[in-house]
């Protein structure tokens, strides 16, 4: 994966160095003889510059919205953590969003915000930053690095791009991934679209150039990596084993309501495959809105051109043993992904360790077999050596962390249960304002931590709720779990959003300006058809 670049909002030290905040004496008095000292107003000019240039107002409105938030909002008594909480998420939030310091940086300011503001202690929020999760995209990075190292995905994406058209990189994920667990499909997809990627220049034309194409190309290329990453988190909402979310609801399902027709494998992808459908023509459509245009064609048709394809693909020659290996233990590790745990009626082989294994453990058990398998080039080499792990993305490693942190700081906070509270408006509410409610409900906190601890958290918040209100449960939980999965404005939301975030292709920015409309459309999409499948296949009460 390339190296994540400043367009993050990270600012390099040598930004830093040549952006003086104060002026030296003889830049503001003149001091060199012969020069006319500057005025006051130019001088105060310069100041303004050098404060924005350091982005300090940016700084400054993370504290600010914190302190707007405690001193303005009120919870009731008692509830003073919850207020805090709320508080330093929207500190947190304002410096991701502004990129007003690094990235790790704003990460990591959970470890000493927390605690300052009573939320929860140091060791707490300090264990949550190495998550099971946060293991899988740890292994996750290492294996890409192999597989970069090695040039496989250039491989990978010199047959595939031979054989497909450029627009059609998000439906083989789609297809795949309605089998296979969407995180796994992201990361097998990804060197894929990135080696594509890498043929076009990574800064288009020189600037201004309006001819070189380079707007399209840089366009073009936020579109493909956009495409895998929503194509993967939909196409896994199709099926039971496309996503934990649906395997957490089918087990949460059968927990507090046995009476209650069961979720079946069959059952979930007649709601599912619909709901994807939808959400996956709106990503087509809003991918070319934005994205695409008569021109892209034209400007990528350079860079595209099939027999300098097969050129290429041939002075890679036949495939090394080193290569063979990697493949090997990629593919492995995927096969293991897909089969830990299946459906309630067939468990996988997590059951031989009693279902204490997780995706991470597997992927950092494949990942070090990477360090232990020779390469065959030299001897006492291996595939993977530590030096080549140096480009490893420890921020995003540290935005997980946070995304974590803050769903434990909800909890403990107490802010969940005053969230919950709030939603029992919804006695005796219709239908079309129930889903789309508990929808959004969900919806918003999964964008600051993962699919599945999101639906951990609310889905039994979903239950009782639904018990006390009197309604089908279906309504609340089905909606709870579809809305964790709408995790598309923050790389925190989920595994996926972090591997095509960590290309350095896309921003946060990016993400949010595409992954709103698709919410939106799947929140309305939702409304409509569980209350008018979910009857047939819930067993709903219609009117619930």
């Amino acid at each position: 994966m390339d190296k994540m670049n400043g367009s993050y909002g990270e600012s390099s030290s040598s930004d830093d160095v040549e952006a003086p905040l104060l002026l030296s004496p003889a830049a503001s008095c003149g001091g060199e003889k012969g020069v006319r000292p500057a005025s006051s107003s130019s001088a105060a000019a310069a100041r303004v510059r050098a404060i924005l240039a350091h982005r300090y107002p940016a700084i400054a409105a993370g504290p600010a919205a914190c302190a707007a938030v405690c001193g303005l909002v009120e919870l009731g008594d008692g509830h003073g953590e919850a207020r805090n909480m709320l508080g330093v998420l929207a500190w947190v939030f304002v410096w991701w969003v502004t990129g007003a310091v690094p990235l790790a940086v704003a990460s990591m300011a959970p470890l000493f915000l927390f605690p300052a503001f009573g939320v929860s202690s140091s060791d707490a929020v300090a264990k949550a930053y190495m998550d099971d999760v946060i293991s899988l995209v740890l292994g996750s990075f290492i294996l890409a690095l192999a597989i970069e190292h090695y040039h496989i995905h250039r491989r990978l994406a010199l047959n595939v791009r031979e054989h497909a058209p450029p627009d059609s990189i998000s439906s083989p994920v789609l297809s795949t991934l309605m089998w296979i667990h969407n995180t796994a499909c992201t990361v097998m997809m990804m060197p894929v679209a990135t080696g594509i990627l890498q043929r076009l220049p990574r800064h288009g034309g020189a600037a201004g150039d309006i001819d070189s194409g380079g707007d399209e190309v840089r366009r073009f290329s936020r579109a493909v990596v956009l495409g895998v990453v929503y194509a993967s988190v939909i196409g896994g909402m199709s099926t039971l084993t496309g996503t934990g979310v649906n395997i957490i609801l089918v087990g949460m399902w059968s927990a507090y309501f046995p009476e209650q027709r069961p979720i079946t494998f069959s059952s979930w992808m007649s709601f599912g495959l619909p709901m994807a459908i939808i959400l996956f023509l709106a990503l087509w459509v809003t991918l070319c809105f934005m994205y695409c245009s008569k021109n892209t064609g034209k400007a990528l048709s350079a860079y595209l051109d099939r027999s300098h394809l097969r050129r290429e693909l041939s002075l890679l020659g036949p495939m090394a043993f080193a290569e063979k290996m990697v493949l090997a233990v990629f593919g492995a590790l995927i096969v293991l992904w897909m089969t830990r745990n299946l459906t309630g009626n067939i468990p996988g082989w997590g059951v031989l360790f009693h279902n204490k294994v997780g995706d991470g453990t597997v992927t950092i058990m494949m990942a070090t077999l990477l360090f232990i398998i020779p390469s065959g080039k030299r001897e006492g080499e291996k595939l993977m050596d530590w030096n080549k792990c140096k480009k490893i993305q420890w921020n995003i490693i540290l935005l997980l962390g946070a995304g974590f942190a803050i769903a434990d700081g909800f909890k403990t906070s107490g802010l969940t249960d005053i969230l919950s509270d709030g939603l029992r408006f919804l006695k005796g509410a219709p239908t079309m304002v129930i889903v789309p409610v508990a929808c959004v409900f969900s919806g918003i906190i999964t964008e600051f931590t993962s699919d599945d601890s999101t639906t951990t958290l609310v889905l039994p918040l979903f239950a009782e709720l639904a018990k006390s209100i009197e309604v089908h449960p279906a309504l609340l939980m089905v909606s709870g779990a579809i809305g964790a999965q709408l995790s598309y404005l923050l790389p925190t939301g989920s595994p996926s959003n972090v591997v095509g975030f960590s290309t350095g292709y896309i921003t946060i920015k990016d993400l949010v300006a595409t992954g709103l409309p698709l919410k939106i459309v799947a929140i309305a999409a939702l409304t409509v058809l569980l209350p008018t499948i979910g009857p047939v296949i819930f067993g709903m009460d219609i009117k619930s």
